[in-house]
């Protein structure tokens, strides 16, 4: 069975996307939904299995798909990278700057080194891909930035770090959006909340035992996310239906974001997932709950 998208199957024909961390999560997912509207998807990363894996679905579902090993905080292999899209594909109509990560840990007792290695990742990252696709085409002939956020709106508590860089991400949105748009670049942002993907699986301890069984009932919609749910918001803000939108960062979070502690949220199973990634599956993290 085909990938499931709500957009018609050639929306992106002709078009060469670069979408950052496509080796696993909401990237992989992201990058399936990107190659079934037909577009030349481009997806790094820094472990080459991965992108490997991806790479080899995304062809088996008759898709075109090219995977370049390349870690985003370093500046050399992101020059590299956007130069070799650029001689192989002649284009880059659109970026999603997917790469990203963190781990828990309290603002108190987090390292410098662990604090750098986040925020270098998260920000850093995100600006030099940014710049790069830039400079190097979109500058001359227009394009669509997405970039990856997060729900850092009342702070991080536990995700400091994170929290700080996110935030960062979300107002370089707003400053490129303004910059470039003179080059005919849009540049949005998206906020995923807590979804159902294999990032999951990266916490570990207390986090996974105690946190993530919890993180449904903290939702107004009483529920997680899909990936197919912020793929798809993705894929509309580089689609040329958005032609209009720029400078925005778009919550995917069923409300979690909004609200106070002293209105309780009714329990309820009125929300119903919408799940279009053929390739999906459940984090074994919440098989365990």
């Amino acid at each position: 069975m085909p990938y499931q998208s709500i957009f018609r199957e050639d929306a992106f024909a002709d078009k060469v996307i670069i979408v950052t961390g496509g080796g696993s999560g909401i990237g992989r997912c992201t990058a399936h939904e990107l190659a079934a509207l037909g577009a030349q998807v481009v997806i790094t990363g820094r472990k080459a299995e991965k992108l490997a894996q991806v790479e080899d679905e995304i062809i088996q579902d008759g898709g075109l798909v090219r995977s370049m090993v390349c870690d985003i905080r370093q500046e050399e292999q992101v020059k590299e990278v956007v130069a070799t899209v650029l001689k192989e594909f002649g284009r880059i109509d659109g970026l999603v700057n997917n790469a990203g990560g963190q781990f828990p840990s309290a603002l108190a007792s987090i390292s410098t080194n662990g604090f750098d290695a986040v925020v270098k990742n998260n920000l850093h990252g995100t600006f030099l891909m940014m710049r790069e696709v830039y400079n190097q085409w979109m500058a001359q002939h227009g394009g669509s930035i997405v970039n990856m956020c997060a729900d850092m709106w009342g702070g991080m508590p536990g995700m400091g770090h994170s929290g700080a860089a996110r935030a960062g991400v979300d107002n370089l949105t707003k400053t490129a959006a303004i910059e470039w748009a003179v080059s005919g670049v849009r540049v949005n942002a998206i906020a995923p909340g807590w979804i159902m993907s294999s990032g999951m699986d990266s916490y570990k301890g207390d986090f996974a035992k105690f946190v993530i069984p919890t993180l449904a009932s903290k939702v107004p919609l009483k529920r997680m996310g899909t990936e197919s749910e912020v793929s798809s918001v993705t894929c509309f803000l580089l689609s040329e239906a958005a032609a209009f939108v720029s400078g925005i960062t778009v919550r995917i979070d069923g409300a979690a974001s909004l609200g106070t502690p002293i209105y309780p949220l009714a329990d309820h199973e009125n929300s119903e997932p919408y799940n279009g990634f053929h390739r999906a599956f459940i984090p074994d993290v919440l098989k365990k709950q």
